[in-house]
């Protein structure tokens, strides 16, 4: 159940516009994610979600506003660097490396991290799927695609992140491994992960958050917890199919 928040979030998007060209693709969105809870980004095909995860992540920059993480002002951070300071991106379409065995990936993911500690944080990602011990020495390409999706999700989290940034984890996926995912995504909650959830699937996305966004074209059109917008009429009617 959601509560009010106190104290200063862990990320503060303030007012950002975005631009592809001449298309205004994010006009003026503002939100905010605290320690140890789910917020997620609802909204149809091009509401601008992707683009917001991509503009917070450093690979695209916001033309006015700031992005803070912990306070501090990430504007213009590459994206390579914003994995060191906490934040890792799982992406749309999983971008695994396709020609890289499973623990190749998982290695790649932890780049920015001492050698050293490398080894025990494979160790926990085998732990925490453990079909992709059963795979670790399986080419990425030849996983299934829920299993590819477990294995972008494990790459993310080898950098332990302060914020996990999930871009449509169930796309593409049948009903079974989509709850499989989602049943991954409330055990990183439980264990202290916090997460930005960009998902279609509004019904799954809203049962497993603490606060939601809604996004249309490009703007925030509603927000407020979770449990709140899984139950109001216009969410029901444009997202849930009711």
């Amino acid at each position: 159940m959601s509560e009010i928040k106190t104290g200063a979030p862990l990320l503060r998007v303030h007012d950002i516009h975005v631009y592809y060209g001449a298309i205004h693709a994010i006009k003026g969105i503002s939100l905010e994610v605290y320690e140890n809870e789910i917020v997620t980004l609802i909204g149809a095909n091009g509401a601008g979600k992707s683009t917001t995860l991509n503009t917070i992540a450093g690979l695209l920059r916001p033309r006015q506003g700031t992005v803070e993480l912990n306070g501090e002002n990430i504007n213009g951070v590459s994206a390579s660097k914003m994995v060191s300071r906490g934040l890792s991106l799982c992406p749309e379409g999983r971008r695994i490396f396709q020609q890289m065995t499973v623990r190749e990936n998982l290695e790649m993911g932890a780049y920015s991290r001492p050698a050293a500690e490398i080894e025990g944080s494979l160790e926990e990602m085998f732990e925490r799927f453990p079909r992709l011990k059963e795979r670790e020495k399986q080419i990425g390409g030849t996983l299934s695609g829920g299993e590819q999706q477990m294995l972008a999700m494990a790459r993310a989290l080898m950098s332990r992140p302060r914020l996990l940034m999930l871009d449509e984890p169930s796309m593409g996926l049948a009903p079974i491994l989509v709850e499989q995912i989602f049943g991954i995504i409330s055990e990183l909650h439980a264990s202290g992960v916090t997460i930005l959830l960009v998902e279609q699937n509004a019904q799954m996305a809203l049962q497993v958050a603490d606060r939601a966004y809604v996004m249309e074209t490009g703007v925030i059109t509603m927000q407020g917890p979770a449990h709140e917008l899984l139950h109001n009429d216009a969410v029901q009617k444009a997202y849930l199919g009711s």
